[in-house]
């Protein structure tokens, strides 16, 4: 028997991801899980720059509306193998629920990987409406069963602590 003839779990996607997770893992055990966070934050952020460009583009607009983010936000997931809906959308806010993560199973007990989802949503929303925070309030990667994840449209008293902050550049 060769090698190519085993059954081996192995390839390109669930090797990129299980990278991924042992990234963030040795992240969060060397600097901690608000460095690990920061530093995935900032990939999080150009990921979501070209992210941005590529619908903009696609759309043919120069912004887009507050209509298109909140598809935007659903389709960008769901071509990665997520599973995010929007659960309410009103002008200052667009919440979200995800019954599964792109990252699959190897996002639990990986919580900075979740800076990417606020990072590219943040980015997209405040680059088209001009300000954005995003409150992760349950994550699968925390163990909870599904996500929940609230953008914020609009500065006010009602943003949370707990939300990141995003503005246009």
């Amino acid at each position: 028997m060769q090698a190519s003839e085993l059954n081996i779990p192995l390839e390109r996607d669930l090797f990129t991801r299980t990278l991924i997770r042992e990234l963030a893992g040795t992240l969060q055990q060397v600097v901690g899980l608000d460095d690990a966070s920061g530093y995935i934050s900032v990939v999080g952020a150009a990921v979501g720059e070209q992210i941005d460009r590529d619908y903009r583009r696609a759309f043919a607009v120069d912004r887009l509306t507050r209509e298109q983010v909140g598809d935007v936000l659903v389709d960008l997931k769901r071509r990665i193998q997520g599973d995010f809906f929007i659960l309410e959308e009103t002008e200052d806010r667009i919440v979200l629920g995800n019954r599964a993560c792109p990252f699959g199973a190897l996002v639990r007990d990986r919580p900075s990987l979740c800076m990417m989802t606020s990072n590219v949503f943040g980015h997209i929303a405040a680059q088209n409406l001009g300000y954005a925070a995003v409150d992760l309030e349950h994550t699968i990667a925390a163990g909870h069963p599904e996500c929940r994840v609230t953008v914020y449209l609009r500065a006010s008293d009602d943003v949370p602590h707990t939300a990141r902050g995003y503005h246009e550049r």
